[in-house]
Order: C-alpha cells, then structure tokens, then sequence
C-alpha cells in the first residue's frame, strides 16, 4: 500500500501551488521532496508550499487537469502527467490551455526527469520507458531496485541521491527541448511561470484562454511542434524554475 506523502502545512508568506499527478506515489513523493529541500526558500529566496493532488491507482492525463482545477480553486494550478500509452495527451492540454492550468507533460514518463538528474539522454523511446527506467537503475544505487516489485517511491535514499544535481537536471532537460527534432525548439524561448497575478482585493485575475499550440509552446518548443512528437522530453524543469529552484547547493 501507497503511503501518503507528508501532509504540507502552508503560511501567509509561502506562493501556493496545487500539483495534479497521473501517478499515485513517484510525483507525489517527488514534490515533497522539492517541500522538504526547498519549500522554506532558503536556498531560492521563494518560500512555497506544493499540495500534491493525487489518487490511488493514479489519473489519466486530463483527469489531473480537472482534479487540480477543482482543488486549486484560486491559487496556482499544474498538472503532471506522461505520454505511456495514453490516447487524450491532446485533449488534456487543450483543456489545461482552456482554464489556465500549467502543464508538465514527460514523454515517454515522468522518470526521465529523475534519470537527468545523473545524466543526459536521448532517442526517440515512443511511449516505453524500459529504456529509461534502465539506465536510472545503473546511474545510482539507491535506485538499483526503483519499479521492481512495485516499488516507484523517491523516498529516503532515493531523495538524497538528487540533492546537488537539481541544474544538472533542468540543463539535461533544456537541451531535449533544443535538440527536439522539429529543429525550431529552443529552451531559450520559454516562457518562466510567474506567480498568479491578483487584484488589490486578493482576487485572482481570471485566465484569458489560450490556443493548445500556444499554451504548449510555452516551454520552448515552436507552436507547429506537436506535443506527442516531443519524444522524448519533460518540462517539470519548468515548475522547478518558476519556483526560483535553479541550483542545489
């Protein structure tokens, strides 16, 4: 049995963020990791706070866009999920674009973002992340065992072993994006993530609806690039530079 990570507890000054994750333990033990590490702003000068928004047996990829919008309420909206064998990657982001929900798509899965951390990658994978769960099982102990038996959390050992390697990871990740065979992606064109914009009352300024191609360009892939062809790539490296984490010292 799954268990539940650390519940966060959140204070006036933090930036609130709500994080929907297709999967029921790696994301959700993962954002408590970025909770725990750099939650208090020490080492980024933002304190914040992540709510992971989850379920047992996990979400298909626009259930998380719904379930976030629905717990988020006013406050900041991701969802988190992963090419695997899903049919509704496009629908999922169209509606993200629709509600303003910030996306972080990984294809072929959301452990490529966590294989960056030790080392560059690259090749189309098409859906199957055999290959990468592979050579994450090589690059450190603590994750010589990771997916056998079930077992996918990033707890203890697991967390350790990515502290320092934060900029490794985000640079691995911007040069998929760069190096995306469309040849127009460039990370340089992407777009930061800023907090939620409120009026003086405290309200929040409703979101303008975007175009999918839009919304999705937005992390340095061209408008024309289609999502499922962006293989194999991870924009969770954007939630960690909208929240200031771009080094781990």
């Amino acid at each position: 049995m799954t268990a539940a990570p650390p519940k966060p507890v959140e204070s006036r000054r933090q930036r609130v963020l709500y994080v929907a994750c297709e999967g029921e333990s790696t994301e959700p033990d993962y954002l408590a990791y970025l909770n725990q590490r750099f939650g208090d702003g020490e080492l980024t000068g933002e304190p914040f706070i992540i709510h992971a928004v989850w379920k047992k047996n996990g979400y298909k990829p626009e259930e998380t866009v719904a379930a976030v919008k629905d717990k988020a309420a006013e406050d900041e909206a991701w969802a988190l999920f992963d090419r695997d064998e899903h049919t509704r990657i496009p629908q999922a982001v169209a509606e993200a674009a629709a509600t303003g929900v910030e996306v972080c798509f990984s294809h072929p899965s959301f452990d490529l973002w966590l294989l960056l951390h030790f080392q560059a990658f690259g090749g189309r994978q098409s859906g199957s992340s055999n290959g990468v769960k592979e050579k994450l099982r090589k690059a450190d102990p603590a994750f010589a065992n990771f997916d056998k038996r079930g077992d996918k959390s990033v707890k203890g050992a697991r967390a350790k072993a990515l502290q320092g390697k934060a900029a490794k990871a985000i640079g691995n990740a911007q040069a998929l994006v760069s190096g995306c065979e469309h040849g127009a992606c460039k990370a340089a064109q992407a777009k930061r993530v800023q907090p939620k914009q409120r009026y003086e009352d405290g309200t929040a300024v409703p979101h303008a609806p975007k175009s999918p191609e839009r919304w999705a360009a937005r992390s340095g892939h061209a408008v024309d690039c289609r999502v499922l062809d962006r293989d194999p790539s991870t924009d969770v490296w954007r939630l960690l530079t909208s929240l200031g984490i771009t080094k781990d010292d």
